[in-house]
């Protein structure tokens, strides 16, 4: 077995944004100027498939740009078999893998794409460690207003802060980073 470096291809996931912008530029290669994305060229190129409203429904909170961003951003690792650790390796069809939710579901992407049936994914609480999941998300109401732009000079300047999203808005990001990889089909 060769030992791998974290500069071979193989210990690096898919870079799902290059991969999306080389679809985007091959379908519609008169909407990039100077490498970049024209989205008012890409709008007009789109036609009435552009929803331009500015109010819909959905689901949104502060983090949720950072969030995708992290679940798009590659991997580097490798994932590495252990016949030794495993049950009746040399005949089952199943494959148990432990590490990090988001970074294994990142690392299937590019080895496993189109051969995997069912992702079961088990909350870390089963490790035989001193391990207590984090599900006090909550943030100091001060903080939860200065990174959401409520406060102006010290002053509140919204409405129905105190039942705002500082209960929910690390629980949102750390979901929404989880789920945001593309499935695997």
């Amino acid at each position: 077995m060769q030992k791998l470096t974290d500069q071979d291809p193989e210990t690096q996931s898919a870079d799902l944004v290059a991969g999306n912008i080389a679809q985007l530029k091959a379908l519609f290669p008169e909407a990039f100027t100077e490498g970049k994305v024209d989205f008012e060229v890409l709008k007009q190129l789109l036609g009435g498939a552009v929803d331009d409203r500015e109010e819909k429904y959905g689901l949104n909170w502060h983090g949720k740009r950072r969030a995708r961003q992290m679940a798009l951003t590659p991997s580097t690792g490798t994932l590495r078999p252990c016949p030794d650790e495993s049950e009746a390796w040399d005949t089952t069809q199943n494959l148990m893998i432990e590490g990090d939710n988001l970074e294994v579901l990142k690392l299937l992407q590019k080895s496993y794409a189109g051969k995997v049936k069912l992702i079961y994914i088990d909350p870390p609480y089963n490790t035989g460690k001193d391990f207590v999941y984090p599900d006090d998300f909550r943030d100091n109401i001060k903080n939860y207003l200065e990174l959401t732009g409520q406060v102006e000079g010290g002053k509140k300047i919204s409405s129905n802060t105190e039942s705002s999203g500082r209960f929910h808005t690390d629980w949102l990001n750390m979901m929404g980073a989880s789920k945001n990889p593309p499935m695997l089909k």
